[in-house]
């Protein structure tokens, strides 16, 4: 009787961290695709505001910030489509990689980096952009 109490306990607490990484992982996709919108629409108030606090400490102002995404991101500035792939777990914080086209037909893999907030939240601490080689074989 101990042993199936324990394995009920073991099913229920591993259920509970399924859930809490499905909500993880939702609030993390959203956090990304709210600030790429506001990318989209130019709205550096918007963008800025899913940055983490050690961000914006960085670039001090939205201004600042907006201007290093459109010299340096331009991939996450201007996607032309995007597509989430991996969430891992990474000590504290989660790393989520998008898959994107930028304008010019180019794949880039962003990595994001997200930490939660003392209020639950997940912001965007990082986004590490590599570009995607396609090899085509030839007979």
């Amino acid at each position: 009787m101990r042993a199936f109490l324990i394995f009920v306990l073991w099913v229920a607490m591993g259920m509970s961290a399924q859930a809490q990484s499905a909500d993880d992982e939702g609030a993390v996709r959203s956090v990304i695709e709210r600030q790429i919108e506001a990318f989209k629409a130019d709205d550096a108030n918007r963008a800025f505001a899913m940055a983490a606090p050690s961000i914006k400490q960085l670039f001090q102002s939205q201004d600042l910030f907006m201007d290093m995404v459109r010299r340096g991101y331009r991939p996450v500035y201007r996607p032309q489509s995007y597509q989430f792939e991996d969430l891992q777990a990474e000590g504290g914080s989660l790393k989520q990689s998008l898959g994107i086209v930028d304008p010019d037909g180019v794949d880039w893999l962003a990595e994001y980096t997200l930490e939660r907030q003392p209020d639950g939240q997940w912001l965007i601490s990082g986004c590490v952009l590599i570009r995607r080689t396609t090899t085509t074989s030839r007979l």
